[in-house]
C-alpha cells in the first residue's frame, strides 16, 4: 500500500474459469430466452502481511456469468455485485500457476538496476523519476573522456606486430571487429579475407583515416570455396567494384572464376555470395542481402525511402564531403525494388510451381490472405452451408471499401517506361485492364449524394488536379480483421467514383454456381450494405438508422473502419511515392500492404482473444441492462415490439424499421403554430377567451419564453465583459440591458391580467436589493407553481412549449457536438498555418457559444417541465427528461474515461484509438444520444416512440454482444483449420518440382528446406494460437495492472 493510502497498482494475479454450455442467438423467434447458461470462476492471488501468498476464490453469480438466465434474474445490478464481492474466500494452491505468475509478472525478489520503481505507475513518462539517466549525468566526464581516447591508439601502443610476431610497425585496426587491438597491415589482409566488408582504419602518425581493404591487396574471390584463390580469375570489369552494405558504400577488388571450376555466370556467383548485382551483364556495383533486408523492414516499420536510407549509408562512409564516395543511388533504387518482387514470389511459393513461372502468376496470386475470414474448402467447416438462418451470421464475410486522397501520384514517367514488375499479381487490380475498365464508364455522370452533402460523392468527377494522374487509392478490405483483399486496389482518376469502388469490390469474388443465371438476380438483395460506425454521425437520420452496424443483426461488434485504420499505416508513404512512376508506386504499395497484412496476421492471437474479453466482459451487463429495462414496461407492449422487431429483422425492406420515428419532433413554431389555429377557430366560433384585445394565452406563454432566451443571451454577453472593457462595448451591453427591462415591464402588465397574483407575487419577491435584468423573476406557471392560482389551460400551453423548447435543444446540442468533432478533426488532419487554423479556432469558438446556449436551454426548460408535471399530475417526467450535466454534453466519439489516472497511463495509440471510438456498442455512451426511458404513464406520444426506440436499441446492443462471441469464436477456429491447411499446403509443395524430373539436387534441397521451414512457422503460429485461446471455453490465466489486462 502506497505511504498516501492509495490503492496500489501493483499487478494482481486472477485465474478466471469460464464455461459456456451454449452460446446461440438471444432473440431468435424460435428460441425460448435464457436457454442457455455459463458458469464463471474467478481466483485472485493475494499478499497477506505476515501470511504470505493467498488465493481468494469467487463464484460470479448468473446474472454475471448467464447472459441469456440473467434475463430471468429479478435482482438489480448492484444486488448481483453484491452478492459476488459478498462471496466467501477458499483455499486453493497450484504450483504450476503460481511458478506462470513469478516467472512473468511479480516483481523479482531483487532490484533489477535497469528498472525505474520511483512510482508505481509503469507508464509514468520519464523524467526526473528516471534515476538510471539521472545517475548518468554524475558520470558524464567519464564517457566523454573514454570517447575520446578511441580517438587514438589508446593505452595499448605496441611496436611490433602481436599477431604475426614480426617487426612490422601495426597500424590498423577494424571498427567492425570486437578486437580493438593494432595489427599490422598483412595480419589485417589475413584476419578479414572472409570479412571484405569491415571498416579499417590507420594510423598516419598523427590519426586514425580510413583505408579501404582493397590497398592492403584483399580481394574477393568468387566462383571458389572460402579461402580459395582462382588459377585463372576474371577481374570485374574497371576493376573498382562497389558493393552497398548497411555500414557504407565499399569499393573492393572481386574476381569471378573463370577457369572451368565454376560454370556459373558472373550474376550467380555474386548471388550464391549474398551479393545482389545492380545489372545482368557485366555488374560493377552490387547490394548485400543484408542491406536489402534491412531496408525492407525498415520501410515497413517507419516508412524509410530508398534515398533516405542510401544518403544515410553514404554518410557513414564520408561524412565531412572531402572524400568522393561513388553515387550508386539509381541502382540502389532498381536492386531494392528487384529484390522485393523476389521475395514475395519465393513467400508466395512461386518458386515451387512445377509447371509455370514466375511471370505466369495469377492475378492476386500472391496476396496474403486473411485467417479468420470465411474461405471455402480452406477454413469452413463440412456442411456450413445448412447452417440454421439464426446462426448463419457466423460464416458470413465482412467487406469495408473506402478512399484515400493522400496517396496521389504526380504525373511523371509513364505506364510504358515504368510498367512495374507485378501485373496485378498482389493487392492492385492488374492495370491494363482497369484502364479498358474505366473506358467503358468515361462519359459516366456521378449521381449527386441523397444523403449529406458528401465531398466523397458531389465531388467524384473533380479531376486530381494539375500536375496530378491520380488523386488517390481505393480499398476493398476485410473489415473485421483489417487486411487488404487480393485484386481490391487501383488508383482513383477522379475522386471517389463508384465505378471504381465497384470494380474494386467485384474484384474480389469468383462466383460459381450450377444454376448462378437465376440465383444472381436476388444476389444484390442478400447482401447488406453499412456506414462505418465513425462516420455514421455526418449522415442524416434515416442512415443513421438503415445503415448502423449496431442495428443490423449478425454484424456483431464490428465497426466498418478497417480501411481508415489502414490508411494510417500507409500515409507516411505519401510524400515519395507521389514521386514515382506509375508501376514502381504500385509496387511498393503492395509490398508495404503485404507487410500490413502479415503482421495482422501474427497479430491475430492477440487480437481475437481481445475481442472476445471484451464480449464475454460486456455481454451479461448488456443482458442485465435490458431485462432491467423490460423489467419498467408493459408486457403486452414489449410483445408486440419484438414481433414487430423480429419481422424487420428477418425482411427489412417490407416491414418497418423499428429504429426510426414514425412521429415527427415537436418543434416550438410548430406547437405556437397550433395554438395559433386553435385560438383563430375559437375566435371563428365566438369562444375567444382571451383577456388582451393584442395578446392572446399562447403569445403570452411564447413572448415570456422569449423573454428568457433575452435574458440568457444577455447573461452570457456580460461575462465576456471586464473592467477594462472598451466604453463602446459597454455602451452597447448597456442598451441592450435596459431594453430587456423595458420589454419584462410591459409583459408584466399583460401577465397581471392572466395570472392577477403576479402583482402580490412580484411585491413579495421585491427586496432592497437590485437584481440584473437577466435574474429578473418572470412569473410564468411553472415559476409560480402552487404559490398561487394559475389557469389551468396557461399551465398546459407552458408545458406543450417547455417540452418542444427541451427536444430543440437536445436536437441543437447533438447538431453543435457533431460539427465540433467534424471541424476539430479537419483542423487536426488538414490545416497547417496561421490563417486556416485562426479561421478554425474561430469557428471552434461559435461552436462552443452554441453549445452553451442550448445546454442552458434545456436546464431550464427542464426544470419548467418537471415544476409543470407536478401541476398537471404527470408522474415519471424526471426520468425522462434527464439532468444534462457538463460530463454529458460530450459528442459520440468521445470517451467517458472513470480515471484520470488512466488517460494519463495510455499510450499515444491507446488515446487515438479512444478519440475514435463511438461507444454505441457500451452503456458509456452520453444519454443525449439515445434519449428515452423506462415507459410510464401520461408520456405523449412522442415520448412513448422515443421509449420504443430505446427498448430497440437496448435489444440490439445485447443482441451484438451475443453474436460477437459466437463470431469471434467461429474465427478462431477458422484461423486453426486455415494454418492447418496452409501447413499441408506448403509440405506438398516441398516435393511438387520433383514430380518433373532433372532438378540439381542443391535446388531441390533449397526448395525442400524453404517450403518445410515456412510449413513449421504455419505450425508454429497454430500452436501458439491454440494455447493463447485455450482458456475461452475453458480457463485462462492473465494479471491484472491498473485494471489493464495484459496477454
Amino acid at each position: 500500500m502506497p505511504k498516501d493510502g492509495r490503492k496500489s497498482k501493483k499487478p494482481k494475479i486472477k485465474i478466471s474459469t469460464y464455461t459456456p454450455t451454449t452460446l446461440e442467438a438471444p432473440y431468435a423467434s424460435n428460441q425460448p430466452l435464457g436457454s442457455s447458461s455459463r458458469t464463471l470462476q474467478t481466483t485472485k492471488l493475494k499478499y497477506v502481511p505476515d501470511a504470505g501468498f493467498k488465493l481468494a476464490t469467487k463464484a460470479a453469480p448468473s446474472g454475471l456469468c448467464a447472459p441469456d438466465a440473467a434475463l430471468n434474474d429479478t435482482r438489480t445490478t448492484e444486488e448481483i455485485l453484491g452478492s459476488w464481492l459478498d462471496a466467501s474466500e477458499q483455499n486453493g494452491w497450484d504450483p504450476a500457476y503460481i511458478d506462470s505468475f513469478l516467472e512473468k509478472d511479480l516483481l523479482p525478489p531483487t532490484e533489477d538496476p535497469e528498472a525505474d520503481t520511483s512510482d508505481d505507475n509503469p507508464r509514468r513518462p520519464t523524467g526526473q523519476g528516471d534515476r538510471a539517466k539521472h545517475e548518468w549525468t554524475k558520470h558524464i566526464d567519464i564517457y566523454l573522456k573514454c570517447l575520446i581516447t578511441g580517438e587514438g591508439r589508446g593505452s595499448n601502443r605496441p611496436t611490433t606486430c602481436k599477431s604475426c610476431q614480426s617487426e612490422k610497425l601495426p597500424e590498423f585496426r577494424c571498427l567492425s571487429c570486437d578486437n580493438t587491438g593494432l595489427l599490422c597491415g598483412d595480419c589485417m589482409k589475413k584476419s578479414h579475407s572472409s570479412l571484405p566488408l569491415h571498416r579499417i582504419q590507420k594510423w598516419n602518425g598523427h590519426f586514425f583515416v580510413r583505408v579501404p581493404l582493397k590497398s592492403l591487396g584483399l580481394r574477393i574471390q568468387l566462383g571458389h570455396p572460402p579461402g580459395e584463390l582462382c588459377p585463372k580469375p576474371d577481374t570485374a570489369w574497371g576493376d573498382d567494384f562497389i558493393i552497398i552494405d548497411i555500414d557504407g558504400v565499399h569499393t573492393l577488388g572481386v574476381d569471378y572464376c573463370a577457369c572451368g571450376c565454376s560454370t556459373k555466370s558472373q550474376v550467380i556467383q555474386l548471388l550464391e555470395r549474398r551479393l545482389y548485382p545492380a545489372t545482368t551483364i557485366n555488374p560493377k556495383s552490387a547490394a548485400t542481402f543484408r542491406v536489402l533486408e534491412i531496408f525492407e523492414l525498415l520501410q515497413y516499420e517507419s516508412k524509410v525511402s530508398p534515398y533516405e536510407l542510401y544518403n544515410s549509408i553514404s554518410r557513414l562512409t564520408d561524412n565531412t564531403g572531402i572524400g568522393e564516395v561513388k553515387d550508386r543511388y539509381p541502382s540502389f533504387l532498381r536492386m531494392v525494388h528487384e529484390w522485393r518482387h523476389l521475395r514475395l514470389l519465393k513467400r508466395m511459393k512461386r518458386g515451387h510451381d512445377p509447371i509455370r513461372s514466375a511471370s505466369e502468376t495469377k492475378e492476386g496470386e500472391c496476396a496474403l490472405l486473411c485467417p479468420p475470414c470465411p474461405h471455402p474448402k480452406i477454413n469452413m467447416p463440412e456442411g456450413w452451408e445448412d447452417e440454421p438462418e439464426e446462426t448463419r451470421y457466423i460464416h458470413a464475410l465482412n467487406l469495408a471499401l473506402d478512399a484515400c486522397f493522400r496517396l496521389k501520384r504526380k504525373d511523371v514517367s509513364s505506364e510504358k517506361a515504368d510498367p512495374g514488375l507485378s501485373k496485378g499479381f498482389s493487392y492492385f487490380v492488374n492495370q491494363p485492364k482497369f484502364l479498358n475498365y474505366l473506358e467503358n464508364y468515361k462519359d459516366e455522370v456521378e449521381p449527386k449524394s441523397t444523403c449529406s452533402r458528401h465531398d466523397a460523392v458531389n465531388l467524384a468527377d473533380v479531376s486530381p488536379g494539375q500536375g496530378y494522374a491520380a488523386s488517390g487509392v481505393a480499398t476493398v478490405e476485410c473489415a473485421r480483421h483489417n487486411m487488404k483483399r487480393p485484386s481490391a486496389v487501383c488508383d482513383l482518376q477522379k475522386g471517389e467514383r463508384l465505378v471504381i469502388m465497384a470494380l474494386g469490390l467485384l474484384q474480389t469474388f469468383f462466383i460459381s454456381y450450377d444454376i448462378a443465371c437465376q440465383w444472381s438476380k436476388a444476389l444484390i438483395a442478400r447482401i447488406t450494405a453499412i456506414d462505418p460506425t465513425f462516420h455514421l454521425p455526418a449522415h442524416i437520420a434515416a442512415c443513421q438508422t438503415k445503415f448502423a452496424f449496431m442495428f443490423t443483426p449478425g454484424a456483431g461488434l464490428g465497426d466498418g473502419e478497417a480501411p481508415e485504420r489502414g490508411w494510417g499505416e500507409a500515409n507516411p508513404l505519401a510524400p515519395s511515392t507521389r514521386e514515382m512512376g506509375p508501376g514502381t508506386r504500385r509496387d511498393t504499395l503492395d509490398f508495404n500492404f503485404g507487410d500490413y497484412n502479415w503482421r495482422k496476421i501474427t497479430g491475430l492471437g492477440a487480437s481475437l482473444l481481445k475481442k472476445m474479453d471484451t464480449a464475454l466482459s460486456k455481454v451479461a451487463e448488456n443482458t442485465i441492462a435490458h431485462q432491467e429495462l423490460e423489467e419498467t414496461l408493459d408486457p403486452v407492449m414489449v410483445k408486440d415490439w419484438t414481433a414487430a422487431m423480429v419481422a424487420w429483422e428477418r425482411d427489412p425492406i417490407q416491414n418497418p424499421n423499428p429504429f426510426e420515428t414514425t412521429v415527427t419532433v415537436p418543434t416550438q413554431t410548430a406547437v405556437r403554430r397550433a395554438f395559433a389555429d386553435e385560438e383563430a377557430a375559437a375566435i371563428a366560433a365566438g369562444k375567444d377567451t382571451s383577456l388582451s384585445p393584442e395578446i392572446s394565452p399562447s403569445v403570452l406563454i411564447s413572448r415570456g419564453i422569449d423573454l428568457e432566451a433575452d435574458q440568457r443571451a444577455l447573461k452570457a454577453e456580460m461575462k465576456q465583459t471586464w473592467t477594462h472593457s472598451r466604453d463602446r462595448e459597454l455602451t452597447r451591453i448597456q442598451l441592450r440591458s435596459n431594453a430587456l427591462v423595458r420589454r419584462i415591464e410591459s409583459w408584466y402588465q399583460v401577465l397581471q391580467l392572466y395570472i392577477p397574483t403576479t402583482v402580490l407575487l412580484r411585491n413579495k419577491a421585491t427586496g432592497p436589493k437590485s437584481v440584473a435584468p437577466y435574474d429578473l423573476q418572470l412569473w410564468l406557471p411553472s415559476q409560480i407553481g402552487r404559490q398561487a392560482p394559475v389557469d389551468s389551460r396557461l399551465i398546459e400551453i407552458e408545458y406543450a412549449l417547455r417540452e418542444a423548447q427541451a427536444q430543440e435543444a437536445l436536437t441543437t446540442l447533438r447538431r453543435c457536438l457533431q460539427r465540433r468533432v467534424t471541424v476539430y478533426d479537419l483542423k487536426k488532419r488538414w490545416l497547417r498555418g496561421q490563417a486556416p487554423n485562426t479561421k478554425a479556432l474561430n469557428l471552434l469558438g461559435n461552436i462552443e457559444g452554441q453549445i452553451a446556449t442550448a445546454r442552458d436551454e434545456y436546464r431550464q426548460a427542464r426544470v419548467a417541465l418537471l415544476a409543470l408535471g407536478d401541476l398537471l399530475k404527470k408522474t415519471g417526467l424526471e426520468r425522462f427528461y434527464l439532468p444534462l450535466e457538463d460530463a454529458d454534453i460530450r459528442a459520440m466519439a468521445t470517451p467517458e474515461l472513470d480515471e484520470r489516472d488512466e488517460e494519463e497511463t495510455m499510450t499515444s495509440k491507446q488515446k487515438e484509438k479512444e478519440k475514435r471510438r463511438t461507444y454505441e456498442t457500451g452503456r458509456t455512451v452520453s444519454w443525449i444520444w439515445r434519449h428515452a426511458s423506462a415507459a410510464l404513464d401520461n408520456h405523449t406520444e412522442y415520448e412513448a416512440e422515443m421509449i420504443k426506440i430505446e427498448w430497440a436499441k437496448s435489444r440490439a446492443r445485447a443482441a451484438r454482444y451475443h453474436e460477437e462471441v459466437n463470431i469471434v469464436r467461429e474465427e478462431m477456429r477458422r484461423t486453426i483449420r486455415f494454418f492447418t491447411w496452409k501447413e499441408k499446403d506448403w509440405y506438398q509443395s516441398a516435393t511438387a518440382k520433383q514430380t518433373l524430373g532433372g532438378i540439381e539436387e542443391d535446388y531441390n534441397e533449397g526448395l525442400q528446406a524453404y517450403a518445410k521451414r515456412q510449413g513449421a512457422i504455419c505450425l508454429g503460429l497454430r500452436r501458439k494460437f491454440e494455447h493463447m485461446w485455450s482458456g475461452v471455453d475453458g480457463t485462462r490465466l492473465y494479471s491484472t495492472c491498473d485494471g489493464n489486462r495484459r496477454k
